[in-house]
């Protein structure tokens, strides 16, 4: 049984860990608290270690310090929803912990989770209990406990992911929603299935990894690819000046596979991204290197070369920097949205990025950060326009280089409406953030859907597929027709302040319905003008904008 974790068996636990949680991954969504159909806990929560084990795959080496820095890099460029952000935030500190050993013991590893979990707390403007955060602090504080009385992975998990169950059942009775809904926290169960594949690794478990994707063969022309993803904006950046592939073939008798770890080794001596596979018949080379000359004479002392390929990195860069500083303006704009008319409303309001997301499909905050980085400005105002992509908008702001972002807290579409019309080109970036966010508070909104569970909340008997009223905190009408929803909806949102009533109607509403929508809502609301617009939103039937 093992005492100590190296390099590989550090690898495997991390993929053993992703494919548990992907194996649970419905299960996982099944317990989402809220009765609307946003139960992606565990979507999210995958496809950010997914995203992790990907940045692993990446990794040439086999120590544990940049084994640690690829997970750490991967799941943070992967985060999606906040408990794909709080996971990443874990692996960030778990990772931060291990990377100074050669051989991980139970203590260190149990010192790594205590500072994983500060790193999680703190990512987290107001964390509350009752969440994964709990479950990942009770399983730490317990390890730290039960580690000098340990030696072996095979005794110390167990008693950790023991402690993790004991806490995921108690925390209904910190967070009253959980035990209203008669569910444990979904986030909590996912962390619990990444500890699983870590059990299950060290025990030398197997776990159905699937069947692997077999690449169709490509041309010679394309065999390289091209460079696109490995030119950085910022020219500083790029330590290493020349992108260097090509192939060894016909190698001679006396070379060795040895020898080709050799090379390897000396590789990563001179340069970085150090990509050298292969065997006896056939070896693949790929480095970022400032002597190109060097790692080709390496190569030729094992055989011989072929399809070299020499780009400088610098050049391309420097060319695409000047292009972009000519054209480069102050402010931007990046809205975060679902719905071929809402998106189309945000471009004709001048956004100049608008990212797919929502309710169950929260972008990551790489995606966002791409987003970002596509927008030719000093200064980018985001609008996540959803509260569970906000704290992924924020960790963008890490992924950066180049321009400095500016989260809009916006929790739904109206307010992020509100925030872009208060954008003034004449001002500076921060007293239009400042005006953006004042902004939000003159607009209230609320949105019809179906409920997809059977539960009691906020006064309401609900079955699975009744139509529901709500705002973003809690559940505020329920009707028969989805007309009798949205008048309920607009008598609990609406105050004596309010003059404009707008219905954003969804891909699931024919126009003739919004249309006739929008004239019993004028009737019931003499006082208001109101309008209505295509959305084209899926899930909610209509989004409502009160101002």
């Amino acid at each position: 049984m093992p005492k100590t974790i190296g390099g590989t068996e550090l690898r495997k636990m991390i993929r053993f860990g992703a494919r548990i949680l992907e194996i649970n991954r419905s299960k996982v969504d099944s317990l989402n608290v809220f009765p609307v159909p946003d139960g992606d806990t565990g979507t999210n929560m995958s496809l950010t270690i997914q995203s992790a084990v990907r940045e692993l795959d990446l990794c040439t080496s086999n120590r544990i310090a940049e084994l640690c820095d690829s997970v750490s890099k991967g799941a943070l460029k992967g985060a999606r929803g906040n408990s794909g952000v709080i996971l990443s935030q874990i692996f960030r500190g778990l990772c931060s912990g291990l990377k100074g050993d050669e051989q991980i013991t139970v203590k260190s590893f149990a010192k790594a989770m205590e500072g994983a979990t500060k790193v999680a707390y703190s990512a987290v403007s107001k964390p509350k209990e009752g969440t994964m955060l709990t479950v990942a602090r009770l399983m730490s504080e317990h390890a730290v406990r039960v580690a000098p009385k340990m030696k072996d992975f095979s005794d110390f998990l167990p008693e950790v992911i023991k402690k993790g169950e004991e806490a995921l059942a108690q925390t209904p009775e910190l967070l009253p929603v959980l035990k209203k809904a008669g569910v444990v926290d979904a986030g909590g169960m996912g962390l619990l299935c990444v500890y699983r594949g870590f059990l299950s690794a060290v025990n030398g478990e197997e776990v159905d990894e699937g069947a692997a994707e077999v690449a169709a063969p490509k041309a010679d022309e394309d065999v390289f690819g091209d460079n696109s993803d490995i030119i950085n904006l910022d020219l500083g950046e790029i330590v290493f000046a020349y992108c260097t592939e090509f192939f060894v073939i016909n190698l001679k008798k006396s070379t060795t596979l040895a020898d080709i770890d050799r090379m390897k080794e000396k590789l990563m001596q001179i340069g970085d991204c150090v990509i050298c596979i292969g065997d006896l018949d056939l070896v693949k080379v790929h480095v970022h290197t400032n002597t190109p000359g060097i790692a080709l004479q390496y190569a030729v002392e094992l055989g011989e070369l072929d399809r070299v390929k020499i780009e400088n990195m610098l050049e391309q860069n420097r060319a695409m920097r000047a292009k972009r500083e000519a054209e480069k303006k102050e402010m931007g704009m990046l809205a975060v949205c679902t719905g071929e008319g809402i998106a189309a409303i945000f471009k004709d309001l001048l956004v100049d990025g608008v990212i797919e997301g929502g309710q169950t499909m929260n972008p990551s905050a790489n995606d966002i950060a791409a987003a970002v980085q596509k927008i030719n400005a000093e200064h980018v105002f985001v609008f996540p326009n959803n509260k569970n992509i906000i704290l992924a908008a924020e960790q963008a702001k890490a992924l950066v280089t180049g321009r400095t972002i500016h989260v809009i807290p916006t929790k739904n579409i109206p307010q992020g409406f509100a925030a872009v019309l208060a954008f003034n080109s004449e001002a500076s970036a921060e007293e239009n953030k400042t005006d953006m966010i004042h902004a939000l508070d003159n607009v209230r909104a609320g949105q019809v859907t179906r409920a997809v569970r059977s539960t009691s909340i906020n006064g309401f008997d609900l079955k699975e597929g009744d139509l529901i009223g709500l705002d973003d905190k809690k559940i505020l009408s329920k009707g028969d027709t989805v007309e009798e929803t949205v008048l309920g909806l607009l008598h609990k949102l609406k105050d004596n302040s309010h003059e404009i009533i707008t219905l954003y109607y969804g891909q699931d509403v024919a126009e003739e319905e919004a249309e006739a929508l929008a004239a019993r809502v004028g009737e019931e609301f003499p006082d208001c003008d109101v309008d209505f617009h295509f959305g084209g939103q899926p899930i909610y039937y209509y989004i409502v904008s009160l101002e």
